[in-house]
């Protein structure tokens, strides 16, 4: 698993972790029923607190992202598609919204943008 800390963040480490292993759930790189690191081996790999790294896979496990088997390990839940679904619409939101203020900051109507979307799709 390819977690990367970054020391200048603002976020706090637990959340960084948390943030990079929910993302790869919902994009599937990690799949139900895949096992996660255990917590030790990841706060070794990262060279971080075991404090840390249980307080993101807590969260994880309180959102319903992971399970945890007791003496078995942390294990990928089956995910909810309208979950996954309602996450990545908020991150189209964002995206939308930014893209929408860097246009209006460059002079750029909506009917503009609009245009260029279809432009991209007809380039794929």
């Amino acid at each position: 698993m390819n977690i990367i800390i970054r020391n200048s963040s603002n976020q706090p480490i637990y959340e960084q972790i948390y943030t990079q292993i929910k993302d790869m759930i919902l994009n599937g790189t990690l799949t139900e029923g895949d096992m996660l690191p255990s917590i030790r081996g990841l706060a070794k790999d990262l060279r971080i607190s075991v404090i840390t790294t249980k307080r993101a896979y807590d969260e994880l496990e309180r959102e319903g992202y992971v399970n945890t088997v007791a003496g078995k390990g942390c294990f990928v839940a089956g995910t909810n598609r309208e979950l996954i679904q309602e996450e990545n619409l908020k991150k189209i939101e964002a995206h939308m919204q930014q893209i929408r203020q860097l246009a209006a900051g460059c002079g750029i109507t909506n009917e503009e943008l609009v245009e260029m979307f279809r432009i991209l799709e007809v380039e794929e």
